[in-house]
């Protein structure tokens, strides 16, 4: 009987993996579908921190509040770099790299997460590759083959395959896809990229900055507010139509609701 329950036990996280790619691919089908019906991608991802804020901030005030450390210029630095890396920089590539492309590719794109992770920490010295032990071997077996898949989806384009047809068209050409085909697909590939190098740069400041900061909660609730305070910023300057910023009960609404409970 132990021995079930044990087994049990180790397959949750996997269960749990499982459900959180699963509410990931929810959340990038949203963000295409708000490209395709021409929504402000930079305001949706604005409004997005911003409902992050105001739910982490609150359960940080009161879940950290007797164990929180002191709060350096030297946290507020790092979460500043982490608003940036993981949330200006980061998302607004991503998005715009989704509505140059396709919901599947970009995903695709994201498994060189790992690599380009693992190449800034050796840079950094944040990590030792010990290429002698079979860790370090398998680390870079996964580099080369995480690299090489990126490398084959982005050179090899096989026939459309239409498998149903739907009313809600994700594959749907946004307006300035329609001509020049193989230079917004090149331009999405390197926006793409970015995203996930500004990722990997954000997964390094976190760390640096939870050693310092170890409080989950709050940290997250800084980088949020960061995040949200930059991207109104870049919003603003970049949409001065203030019609862009209302929102209804439709699918704007839905993405920033949906979006932040999975980033987090």
């Amino acid at each position: 009987m132990r021995n079930i329950f044990q087994v049990f036990d180790g397959v949750k996280p996997a269960i749990l993996m499982v459900v959180v790619h699963i509410a990931y691919t929810g959340v990038n089908v949203l963000y295409k579908l708000a490209a395709n019906e021409g929504l402000n991608l930079r305001i949706l991802i604005a409004y997005r921190w911003i409902f992050s804020s105001a739910f982490l901030v609150p359960l940080a005030l009161i879940v950290e509040r007797k164990s929180r450390p002191k709060l350096t210029r030297v946290v507020l630095f790092q979460a500043f770099l982490c608003g940036l890396f993981g949330g200006l920089a980061s998302q607004n590539l991503y998005l715009e790299s989704l509505a140059l492309t396709s919901a599947t590719y970009v995903t695709a794109i994201s498994n060189l997460l790992p690599a380009i992770t693992l190449i800034l920490a050796l840079s950094f010295r944040l990590e030792n590759l010990e290429i002698k032990t079979t860790i370090g071997k398998a680390k870079v077996m996964g580099t080369i083959v995480g690299i090489g898949g990126a490398m084959l989806l982005s050179l090899y384009k096989g026939p459309e395959t239409n498998v149903w047809s739907l009313k809600l068209h994700l594959l749907r050409r946004s307006q300035h896809q329609h001509s020049h085909i193989s230079s917004t697909h090149v331009l999405g590939s390197s926006l793409a990229f970015g995203s996930c190098t500004s990722y990997a740069l954000w997964l390094i400041v976190q760390t640096k900055m939870s050693k310092r900061y170890p409080c989950h909660y709050s940290s997250s609730a800084l980088m949020s507010i960061m995040a949200s305070i930059q991207c109104v910023i870049l919003s603003l300057c970049m949409e001065r139509n203030w019609s862009q910023w209302k929102l209804g009960w439709n699918l704007m609404l839905l993405t920033v609701l949906y979006s932040p409970s999975w980033d987090l």
